[in-house]
């Protein structure tokens, strides 16, 4: 069928795709724009897997500082060449990379760099947790094995929910953007600061206190 150039130019508007690739997807897919998008996107992944093994030694430490000073991220994220870490498509990335950080204060990249130690004391607790609920001994695994997954998807930032669009997770995002691209990205290292983090602050019991603020002017 013949695919008219508006048609392949919207495609590519939304995608990023290249002409020829566009035109491909339409015709394949009788010059249905959802389902080339979904095409060029499903094309795109398989890509992307292949491309996620080569060595990442190029890209961004970005710097974000939230609010008045209050939380800092300094996030290492790389790419293959540095004609692509100087590209807004990638320095875009880093940022909003940064930001997630930030706001969902992540402890680790991936799930590999949970220290065994810790993934077992918290197993421990999970699991003391379902027998306090009177589950079960013969659920309490699966339970256990559930709540885990959960908990990777708490501190491990690659499995985060993406605080742009929530339907995507921080690792699909780079798998999107490695295929947008066409270059290996990746997440090496971060650290996050929040302001007085770690340091015991006095309690001040307000109600008390207005309470003798209050005995004092009677007296």
């Amino acid at each position: 069928m013949s695919i008219s150039a508006s048609l392949v130019k919207e495609l590519r508007s939304r995608t990023g795709a290249g002409m020829m690739d566009c035109k491909k997807a339409l015709a394949e897919t009788g010059g249905d724009l959802e389902k080339a998008m979904t095409y060029l996107r499903e094309k795109g992944l398989a890509a992307a897997a292949k491309k996620a093994g080569r060595i990442a030694a190029e890209g961004l430490i970005e710097s974000y500082i939230h609010g008045v000073g209050k939380i800092g991220v300094l996030v290492e994220v790389n790419c293959e060449t540095d004609f692509v870490a100087k590209t807004n498509e990638f320095k875009g990335l880093v940022r909003d990379i940064a930001m997630q950080i930030a706001a969902a204060k992540p402890e680790f990249v991936s799930r590999e760099e949970v220290p065994t130690d810790a993934l077992d004391e918290e197993k421990e607790i999970l699991r003391a947790q379902a027998l306090n609920e009177g589950k079960p001994e013969k659920i309490v695994d699966k339970m256990v094995a559930g709540r885990i997954e959960k908990y990777y998807k708490e501190i491990c930032l690659l499995e985060q929910p993406f605080i742009k669009d929530t339907n995507l997770t921080v690792q699909q995002l780079l798998t999107e953007k490695i295929a947008k691209i066409g270059e290996n990205i990746s997440v090496r290292r971060f650290v996050r600061y929040e302001l007085g983090e770690g340091i015991e602050k006095k309690q001040v019991d307000l109600a008390a206190e207005v309470k003798a603020m209050t005995q004092n002017v009677c007296k």
